[in-house]
């Protein structure tokens, strides 16, 4: 019998996958002293950032979704959006059928 993968739960806890697969982190400096920063430093603290993609790949592979590639949802989108205009222009262009 085999080994049955555990995934990292504090990873999973610090990073949300997005729904083209990258990673959502948290700012740090956020707990304490606020009143030193500008408002405007304040703001984008509070704002999620993506995680840089060599550092995600590895934390996908903790949180054992490492089967999802966002480069590559990325390029079928693209490729989806690029045959919806054709797929349109031929049906408009296709004779009645009788």
């Amino acid at each position: 019998m085999g080994y049955k993968f555990k995934p990292n739960k504090s990873v999973a806890r610090r990073f949300k996958l997005t729904a083209t697969g990258k990673l959502k982190r948290h700012h740090s400096k956020t707990s304490h002293l606020m009143s030193a920063r500008t408002s405007q430093k304040k703001r984008m603290l509070g704002r999620p950032a993506i995680l840089f993609e060599g550092h995600a790949r590895n934390m996908r592979r903790l949180m054992g979704v490492d089967k999802i590639h966002p480069a590559k949802i990325r390029h079928e989108r693209q490729l989806k959006a690029q045959k919806a205009p054709q797929a349109a222009a031929d049906a408009t262009k296709a004779p009645p059928a009788a």
